[in-house]
């Protein structure tokens, strides 16, 4: 109930009772002063009567009869000693019974004086006797008949009625205008500042409480502001997609992440909370709430719009942020109570997703789903995969070789005079073997940044200049001119693992050239930073197979790269060479015309 209704109608209740009361007691008051000043006018009335009667006797009765004053208001009566009527103003006196036993007439007789009151039998009359014994023993009696106390009340309540209406509509405008009076410096109390302005004495108890309540509420917003930040802080900076959900499957909280690692472009992500809702109710199995058991088509997605102030309270659907198989069975089953994982593929990207269910006073409320970017993880574990087969392969080729020419030897079936060839064979195979072990164990040296060569000012021309001299032979064994240009220029390196990235550079482009054909190497320094060039006029690389020469052991023509030899493993250590000394590699190749490698440090 409204406290200004409550205070109006109080006080009309109070006046209401105020009058009623009020009216009572007058009246009451003005009854009993009347039945004073009556009883005051009958026993003045009898003394006068008993004072006549001992002078006239009833002389004087008859008198008063005569003139007309027998007829009176008031009743005379008059009784002899025996109780017999012996005049009556009102009645004829010998039709009248006895009235020795009248309790006025009787203790006028005892006592001289008498009076007794009797009301009628409705209550509306009541009479009042007054006697008196005169002086030969006869009794002269006075009655007055007068509305009783009750009859008055009742005779008033016409006029106390009239005057409730009155005093009521006075009373409504009144407590309207004291109600607003009474109100108005409750309305205008500022809850920022409840002590500002004209505040009742009465409410300090209330303002000081508002105070103290205001201050626990600023503390505890300052709390939850604090814990907000911190939570915003470390969902919005984590490389992770992270996604709460309720029990009916809205998006509680999200960050950044979850959205950049499915796909859905930042500023885009409105358009979920416009579908999300019925997208998760059409496809949502009745009686299971916050279940996907619905079958909808696989990685179909819906996008929209939420700034950073509505990211924690979302109500976007979790439906529509992915709806593919895996995703929908990973919420549900969080949902439903259970830890569930699955792997998810957006584009070329990998994902795992992560869901766990949220329970509060054992009941689930909903889930947090995590969303891990494992394509890195994926493609290392595919390029484990693969190294591990074609060292396989790479070991067993030489090894078969081997045992093979030993096994011919050792059996006898082998000529003396090509003993020779036989051992000159399995030299070479064991050279080979040796040289992809080294490559192996050198790359992995690298991968694992496990190399305990320390760093010093190398000259790389010098370093050039004695790779090129090694490489001689072979370049004129394949027709080939090998040329160094450029001038003395100083990096800070392993001396051992550069000459391995120069003399691999080279080799391949002597390799891979063509009769004739021309490898230049060159050293220079372009912009304070050291460069080495690498370029040849040979049969180039196509172009889809660019991105993937610095491999391991991927060959872009494997039946020619098995007629000349090497290991396959030469381009992969001159890229990780180039990562321990933090330097960028550049290629240019077209089919054709040549190849050319740049290394900047």
């Amino acid at each position: 109930m409204k406290i200004k209704r409550k205070i109006y109608w109080n006080l009309c209740l109070v006046a209401l009772l105020t009058m009623v009361v009020s009216a009572l007691i007058t009246t009451l008051l003005l009854c009993q002063d009347l039945q004073t000043q009556m009883r005051q006018a009958v026993m003045t009335e009898v003394r006068y009567l008993e004072s006549a009667m001992e002078v006239s006797g009833k002389d004087y009765l008859v008198h008063l009869k005569s003139r007309g004053d027998g007829n009176s208001v008031n009743r005379i009566t008059w009784v002899d000693e025996n109780g017999s009527v012996l005049y009556d103003s009102y009645a004829d006196s010998e039709s009248l019974e006895n009235h020795k036993d009248r309790p006025e007439i009787a203790a006028a007789l005892k006592n001289g004086r008498g009076e007794s009151v009797r009301t009628s039998r409705t209550l509306a009359e009541q009479t009042y006797y007054y006697a008196a014994r005169l002086t030969d023993g006869s009794v002269i009696r006075v009655a007055s008949t007068t509305k009783s106390a009750l009859a008055t009340v009742f005779h008033t309540v016409p006029i106390m009625i009239a005057m409730a209406i009155l005093i009521v509509l006075g009373v409504l405008i009144l407590a309207e205008f004291q109600t607003k009076r009474i109100i108005a410096p409750i309305n205008q109390m500022n809850p920022d500042d409840p002590q500002a302005g004209d505040v009742y004495d009465e409410l300090a108890p209330l303002v000081r409480r508002l105070e103290k309540q205001k201050e626990t509420i600023r503390q505890q917003m300052e709390i939850l502001k604090e814990k907000q930040e911190e939570f915003s802080a470390i969902t919005e900076n984590m490389r992770e997609g992270f996604l709460v959900v309720d029990s009916k499957g809205d998006v509680m909280s999200y960050n950044k992440s979850a959205l950049k690692l499915l796909g859905i472009p930042e500023g885009e992500e409105g358009m979920l909370s416009r579908h999300g809702n019925a997208a998760w109710e059409e496809h949502t199995d009745p009686g299971k709430e916050g279940t996907l058991s619905q079958d909808l088509p696989a990685n179909s997605q819906n996008t929209g719009t939420h700034n950073d102030a509505e990211r924690h309270k979302a109500n976007v659907n979790i439906i529509s942020i992915n709806r593919s198989e895996n995703f929908r069975r990973v919420v549900d089953e969080a949902l439903k109570g259970g830890h569930c994982e699955e792997m998810l593929d957006v584009g070329n990207r990998h994902y795992q997703i992560i869901a766990n269910p949220v329970a509060e006073s054992e009941e689930r409320s909903g889930a947090v789903v995590v969303i891990l970017d494992v394509t890195e993880q994926q493609g290392r574990e595919e390029l484990r995969r693969e190294f591990t087969a074609n060292v396989s392969h790479e070991l067993k080729t030489p090894l078969t070789s081997i045992s093979g020419y030993a096994e011919i030897m050792m059996n006898g079936m082998v000529q003396p005079a090509d003993m020779g060839r036989f051992s000159g064979k399995i030299y070479k195979e064991a050279q080979r073997l040796i040289t992809l072990v080294g490559d192996i164990i050198r790359l992995s040296q690298l991968d694992e940044e496990k190399v305990q060569m320390e760093k010093s000012p190398v000259d790389l021309h010098l370093l050039a200049s004695d790779v090129v001299k090694r490489l001689q032979d072979v370049a004129k064994k394949n027709q080939v001119t090998l040329m160094l240009t450029g001038k003395p220029t100083v990096v800070n390196g392993n001396p051992q693992i550069l000459d391995e990235m120069i003399y691999n550079l080279c080799d391949n482009a002597i390799k891979y050239n063509k009769p004739f054909g021309e490898v230049e190497v060159n050293v220079a320094m372009i912009k304070d930073h050291p460069v080495l060039t690498v370029e040849d006029d040979g049969i180039g690389i196509p172009p889809e197979d660019q991105e993937r020469i610095f491999e391991r052991f991927y060959r872009v023509d494997k039946s020619h790269s098995r007629q000349i030899g090497g290991t396959g493993l030469g381009l992969s250590i001159v890229k990780h060479g180039a990562i321990y000394h933090k330097a960028k590699v550049e290629l240019k190749s077209a089919l054709g015309e040549g190849t050319t490698v740049r290394i900047t440090f």
